[in-house]
């Protein structure tokens, strides 16, 4: 019998983990908004032919699933608990007696695209950890059986062969179920005839973006870039190579030729290089922000919670509208506008003029669907458990309800990090019980003190000891300004786990309209974000005065409800435009006005912004 290497931290489950404060606030707009609505208002998912429907049978029904799960359960939303499981009884109903479980007739089996197999098996598992759902390990035990077959008689195509990987989280759940051999052959089985992404790196041919003509490609697609980073990980639990020897040297070369200053690499569709103006899918922000979090709970290194942490607090606000009604397909940094680029001069490598536009279904549908699993898994993620405590992985506000030795034990984190630099725990026991609650002290901190004492940054630092009744934790954190290098002589500035940008005015022009039989109606329309301010800048110093503000009740990922700001003194220069956006350089960094006293705020609370700015020629 196999054996598979063990987690280094185990996460918990909705059963377990609750959103508090924040956050809270935060998976309760995205449940009022476009991820918490689906269901009722767009044909891909409320017809989808998952559920005896007309419309898409292939990944959108599973990729919404896997956000709106944990979404109802972290907020026990019972409507919303009801409606997914109104999904997850059409899906069982429908498996065939062989076990195949996606909508395909059988004559076309050997032609579809068995990522969407791979997708709903995950969602399967997700759905058993929030339900309990007794039904999930046989419909899973019928549906990898059916798929052992079939991979014998036809390879992997396409979407599926370049993320096989995803197959893991439901073979390695059904073999802690069964013990069965031919579960871990077929592992190894879906790991031969998939993508090799360590050849891909080891030969790399994509250090440059590819403009024009056919470009578009598997192997340089942004989305799977950002799922591959966990592949050999996953892997490893099986094989006992190092988990994080492939994901370190493939991130490297991707921040290194496509890095962007909110914590992902560029890829407007594929692979787009370090310019300010081009752009990062959504699906890919939320995927490697999965990628992070299956990183750090396999290995057990803080790193990858700070680079979850990045695109928690960074990226993925920013590509949607503060009230989560709207989104864009790809996020600039340097977003001085969001008007329809004319056709036949997009800056893209492959999309069209209207993938930085918010709305419902901008570009491709799959980030309507996908987008919703960003925040309730980065929830999910804020403790995990540990061979022998309990550890605070992510620095969000939340509560952990578990067992140790037997005993209850409760940890509440109390913060409003990373706009403030204070975490308070709170541990509570009926009885003495002795474990490690272990921190992890972000690697952006210059400084942290845990009760008073000063720790080392980078790393958790276990505080240990035997817990009785309710006992305090308090973290503190300094962080410092820093203006960063980015692209060609220009600068990013980030504080802590923050970017901060220029936010620029904004008018929301709303288009509402029908498109393929979709609807675009208010709420969930889209819309040109139109700037009312200049966005033509430059630096004229490295100095910035940092401000807390309070949030005065509006969306706290919006200019308005931004909790800090750096003031620093800016110049206008000349920057131009061409094809309806700002360009990737300005025309000269001389100043051609008055210096002025103005501020940046997070990143993730701009609409339309300026991240990426020279300093001024003196």
């Amino acid at each position: 019998m196999a054996e598979l290497k063990a987690l280094a931290m185990t996460p918990f489950t909705t059963k377990e983990i609750k959103p508090r404060g924040w956050l809270r606030r935060q998976l309760e707009i995205q449940a009022n908004g476009l991820a918490g609505n689906l269901d009722k208002i767009w044909p891909d998912v409320a017809d989808s032919s998952w559920i005896g429907g007309a419309h898409e049978a292939w990944e959108r029904v599973p990729y919404w699933l896997d956000g709106f799960i944990p979404l109802a359960y972290l907020l026990e939303n019972e409507d919303m608990i009801a409606r997914a499981k109104k999904y997850i009884d059409a899906i069982i109903a429908r498996q065939q007696p062989d076990g195949w479980l996606c909508p395909c007739e059988d004559k076309k089996r050997g032609s579809y695209d068995t990522w969407a197999l791979i997708l709903i098996s995950k969602v399967l598992v997700l759905w058993y950890d929030c339900s309990g759902d007794s039904r999930i390990p046989d419909v899973l035990y019928r549906a990898m059986k059916n798929f052992d077959n079939h991979t014998d008689k036809n390879m992997l195509l396409r979407w599926g062969a370049a993320r096989w990987f995803e197959i893991l989280f439901a073979l390695y759940r059904l073999y802690d179920w069964y013990h069965e051999d031919w579960i871990i052959e077929l592992c190894d089985k879906i790991a031969s005839i998939g993508v090799d992404w360590r050849n891909i790196f080891a030969y790399w041919r994509h250090k440059a973006p590819r403009f024009g003509g056919n470009t578009w490609g598997f192997l340089h697609h942004v989305v799977n870039q950002a799922m591959m980073l966990k592949s050999r990980a996953l892997y490893s639990l099986r094989t006992g190579e190092d988990p994080e020897d492939f994901a370190n040297k493939a991130l490297s070369l991707l921040q290194e030729h496509h890095g962007q200053p909110y914590g992902i690499f560029s890829g407007d569709e594929c692979l787009a290089g370090r310019s300010p103006i081009q752009g990062t899918e959504l699906c890919a922000v939320v995927e490697a922000m999965f990628s992070y979090e299956t990183l750090l709970s396999i290995t057990g290194n803080a790193v990858w919670g700070d680079r979850t942490e990045l695109l928690g607090f960074n990226a993925l606000p920013a590509t949607c509208s503060p009230d989560m009604w709207a989104h864009q397909y790809v996020q600039l940094a340097n977003q001085n506008a969001c008007r329809i680029m004319p056709r036949e001069v997009v800056q893209y490598t492959t999309n069209k003029g209207e993938a930085h536009l918010f709305g419902l279904e901008p570009e491709f549908g799959c980030c309507t669907a996908n987008m919703g699993q960003g925040f309730p898994k980065f929830a999910l993620s804020a403790f995990m458990k540990t061979k022998k405590g309990i550890a605070s992985t992510l620095l969000i506000p939340a509560a952990v309800e578990t067992e140790i030795d037997g005993t209850p034990v409760s940890v509440t984190l109390d913060t409003n990090y990373p706009f403030r630099n204070t975490l308070t725990y709170t541990v509570s026991t009926p009885k003495a019980v002795k474990f490690p609650l272990s921190i992890r002290i972000p690697g952006f901190a210059s400084a942290a003190t845990v009760d008073g004492k000063s720790v080392p940054v980078g790393a958790f630092f276990a505080v240990e000891r035997e817990w009785s009744g309710e006992c305090t934790v308090t973290v503190t954190l300094d962080f410092e300004t820093q203006m960063t290098p980015t692209y060609e002589g220009m600068f990013s500035v980030r504080r802590g786990p923050l970017l901060y940008a220029l936010p620029i005015g904004d008018k929301w022009h709303r288009l509402e309209y029908e498109k393929k039989g979709v609807l675009r109606k208010f709420p969930y329309c889209d819309y040109e974000v139109l700037p009312t301010t200049p966005f033509a800048y430059a630096f004229t110093e490295d100095a910035f005065h940092y401000l807390e503000t309070e949030n005065d009740g509006t969306f706290l990922f919006s200019p308005e409800g931004a909790m800090t700001a750096l003031e620093t003194t800016l110049v206008p220069i000349d920057w131009g435009e061409e094809n309806q956006h700002c360009k990737a350089l300005p025309n000269s960094r001389k100043a051609i006005g008055k210096p002025q006293r103005l501020r940046l705020i997070p990143y993730g609370c701009t609409n339309l912004r300026m991240t990426v700015l020279p300093m001024a020629e003196k």
